[in-house]
């Protein structure tokens, strides 16, 4: 019999390796169905469904390996890079599904962001300096936006190539409408290296001030949630690291 393997577990949602099959144990039925939902849209490759039975949905592995892992540089080629911003691009230009993004607009991500910071510093978490810099720059990514289909959580992770080649995408839970820019500054994440290949594959302009901004602001929305659910942002490369680096 294969080992189960852990890939990820939480109070949220776990994700478990028998083979090459994936199992995803989600307690929120509304975010399986959108998963399923938004696979079946999306004009990328995407992992084969085997089966569902809530609150278990069952995936095929997909050929190849991970476009990298934040923390570790990535040994993907640069035009794999590339590939990954043309896909993420014909996945914009796709009709919108028919729900509502899981984001949160302008205002309420301001929100969250101030009460974040004031957290973060008042719990001794993060230095004032570094969480008031970056929240300066957050700024930039806290403006109307366009919606377009979005994965909505395009972690490099998430991203598989054969050389070249990307073979799929995976973990489409958040996948709806939302910023566009937000998918690109989740895929660089701590990989800035990268942004060029990525924006040269997506083919058209974009404001990189305000993907350096989604960095900043993803990185300190997520730093608490990590630290309180065991994952450690503090390593080299990781969450703090990529604010550090806006200093």
């Amino acid at each position: 019999m294969d080992e189960v393997k852990v890939v990820v577990a939480h109070s949220e949602r776990a994700t478990l390796r028998v083979g090459d099959v994936f199992l995803k144990v989600d307690a929120h039925q509304a975010r399986l169905d959108a998963e399923v939902e938004a696979m079946s849209l999306a004009p990328v490759p995407t992992p084969k469904i085997l089966w569902r039975k809530p609150p278990v949905l069952a995936i095929a592995a997909l050929p190849g390996t991970a476009l990298g892992c934040l923390g570790e540089p990535s040994t993907a080629s640069p035009a794999a890079w590339a590939a990954a911003g043309t896909a993420i691009r014909k996945l914009h230009d796709a009709p919108l599904p028919p729900w509502p993004g899981r984001g949160k607009g302008p205002d309420e991500l301001t929100a969250d962001l101030d009460g974040e910071c004031e957290r973060l510093v008042a719990n001794g978490i993060l230095p004032a300096d570094l969480v008031t810099r970056n929240r300066q720059i957050a700024d930039a990514a806290l403006r109307p936006w366009t919606p377009m289909f979005t994965h909505g959580d395009l972690q490099i992770t998430h991203v598989f190539v054969d050389g070249d080649e990307i073979t799929g995408i995976i973990d489409w839970s958040e996948g709806g409408p939302g910023d566009a820019l937000y998918d690109l500054a989740t895929l660089t994440l701590g990989h800035e290296e990268h942004l060029g290949d990525v924006v040269a594959g997506y083919g058209t302009d974009v404001d990189l001030d305000v993907i350096r901004a989604w960095w900043s602001l993803r990185s300190l929305l997520v730093v608490r949630w990590l630290v309180e659910h065991g994952f450690d942002p503090f390593m080299a490369g990781c969450e703090v690291d990529v604010l550090r680096s806006r200093m």
